[in-house]
């Protein structure tokens, strides 16, 4: 059963979502700034240090836990926001991103890669590969104490960087945290009909124009657009939280049983009657808190396993 607090948020979505029906669809440059209001509105995380960085020709932010925010933190979380690959920022995911580096005892890289549609597919992906292989190079920090993370088009983004990765001989991280990750962006998923009554943020068929804007040439099922549809073998472990009342709940599901088809150590949670990146509200409602403990307590693992 959710809790009070989660109910709560679910109806405000709702009837914020009610409240917006038959209003002019914002322009793209008003969606961006809404994002950055209303997210920027929450109290920033105590204990955590951000710097602005260049990694590798891509703008970037550090967040350094602890009391002093030490650069020297062992292990790394390569964070790729989400946004629909067109709205959204490392300063939108801030809070999200230094609660779980506080949670993993890492320091973490937040990539504010190109967003679509001035900088379609695969900008947002290049730029991703840019700031891993900074990361794992000039940077001077091991794969194996790399943990590459996302929520929606970032989970996605994510997942499309391991194959990547794979594919030009690169090596793996340590592991891959996918929050709600978008791998399907042909929406074939039957969650899209199952799920569609209980979802509270996102509308059936919302993703259309995101997922237009950020491919350009409607090439949906490229596996790199779409990781759904890639060959996932010898991919770094994976660790997947999902809200069972999304609608893109079957783009985890769908993804999970292709891993461990492929023979990928893959690990998934599906969260009792949450939404879409619920994980975004920590400090605001239980499951978002317990979600995150539980990544930190995986991003950990991951990062001491791999030495």
């Amino acid at each position: 059963m959710a809790s009070q607090q989660m109910d709560e948020i679910k109806a405000m979505l709702r009837q914020r979502r009610d409240e917006s029906a038959g209003a002019p669809e914002p322009t793209i440059e008003e969606a961006r700034a809404g994002m950055e209001a209303m997210l920027g509105a929450f109290p920033p995380v105590e204990g955590v240090r951000n710097e602005t960085v260049d990694a590798g020709g891509v703008p970037a932010e550090w967040t350094y836990p602890g009391p002093d925010g030490d650069p020297a933190t062992p292990g790394t979380l390569l964070y790729l926001h989400g946004g629909g690959y067109t709205v959204g920022s490392p300063s939108t995911h801030r809070r999200l991103v230094s609660s779980l580096c506080l949670a993993g005892g890492v320091k973490g890289l937040s990539v504010d890669y190109r967003l679509a549609p001035e900088h379609p597919f695969p900008a947002a992906l290049d730029d991703a590969l840019a700031a891993y292989r900074w990361l794992t190079g000039p940077a001077g920090v091991p794969a194996s104490q790399v943990v590459v993370a996302g929520d929606s088009a970032g989970g996605g983004l994510a997942a499309a960087l391991l194959v990547s990765l794979r594919d030009a001989g690169d090596p793996q991280p340590a592991g891959g945290y996918l929050i709600s990750p978008w791998t399907d962006l042909a929406a074939t998923g039957a969650s899209r009909t199952t799920r569609a009554s209980v979802e509270p943020m996102l509308e059936v068929g919302g993703e259309a124009k995101s997922a237009r804007m950020y491919t350009q040439s409607g090439d949906l099922d490229h596996p790199l657009v779409s990781p759904l549809y890639a060959d996932l073998a010898g991919l770094a472990p994976l660790f997947v939280q999902v809200g069972d009342h999304e609608i893109l709940l079957d783009d985890s599901t769908r993804l999970v049983d292709a891993a461990k088809n492929a023979g990928v150590d893959v690990e998934l949670t599906v969260w009792p009657e949450a939404f879409h990146v619920f994980q975004m509200l920590v400090g605001v409602i239980p499951e978002a808190d317990e979600a995150v403990s539980a990544a930190g307590k995986w991003i950990a693992e991951r990062v001491a396993a791999a030495g």
